[in-house]
């Protein structure tokens, strides 16, 4: 193990897990998932909320009037692609690429930016186009808290990997930064599983109904 964490990593310096090379991050590690367990309570709270209170329209507009496969489909594929884009560049921190990685983290970011680009054009349709406000319904404010929840954590993803990349710039990869580079990436992979199942719950279960 090398002795100075902050001594940068090259392909032929990497140890085999960069990630948790150390005490502090495996520490990182842990408490990564500890507060990953914070989260996952958060949003099941958030979907058995949305789950209770989808029929409760008062109305107004409904999920089947609203919702169109396109644009949601599209940013989906935006959302699911920037997961995979994430996986590339946690391969090239434990090949000692940190140019590469951080390439890849560049491209996972500017998806993600797309991805919310999409989900904000969308809330504005509905308001414009349905007048389906936050409080136009119990059933609009249980949407709204739930993908805008999504979407508060994609914007904090995204400045977290975005500071690393610049914090880190002229640092290159050490055994200091690996950890939070790995956490941020694994964050991300969260972010892509909730918003599967909101596809899934939210989208698809309300287009049919």
């Amino acid at each position: 193990m090398h002795a100075d964490v902050n001594e940068r990593l090259t392909a032929e310096t990497i140890p085999a897990h960069p990630e948790t090379a150390t005490l502090e991050g495996k520490n990182k590690f842990l408490g990564f998932w500890l507060f990953l367990g914070a989260e996952t309570v958060l949003f099941a709270s958030l979907f058995g909320t949305y789950l209770a209170l989808r029929d409760a329209t008062a109305g107004g507009p409904t999920s089947q009037e609203m919702f169109g496969l396109e644009l949601v489909f599209a940013a989906t594929m935006l959302l699911l692609t920037s997961s995979l884009t994430s996986v590339y560049a946690m391969y090239h921190m434990k090949n000692g690429n940190f140019k590469g990685m951080q390439i890849w983290l560049g491209i996972t970011v500017l998806l993600g930016l797309a991805f919310l680009v999409l989900e904000i054009y969308e809330f504005y349709h509905y308001v414009t186009a349905f007048g389906f406000g936050f409080k136009t319904s119990a059933y609009s404010s249980a949407f709204y808290t739930l993908v805008g929840c999504h979407g508060l954590h994609v914007t904090f993803g995204l400045g977290w990997i975005i500071t690393l990349m610049i914090r880190n710039a002229k640092r290159g990869l050490t055994l200091y930064n690996a950890p939070k580079f790995y956490v941020a990436s694994l964050y991300w992979h969260f972010i892509d599983v909730v918003w599967v199942f909101i596809f899934t719950v939210v989208y698809l279960m309300g287009m049919v109904g």
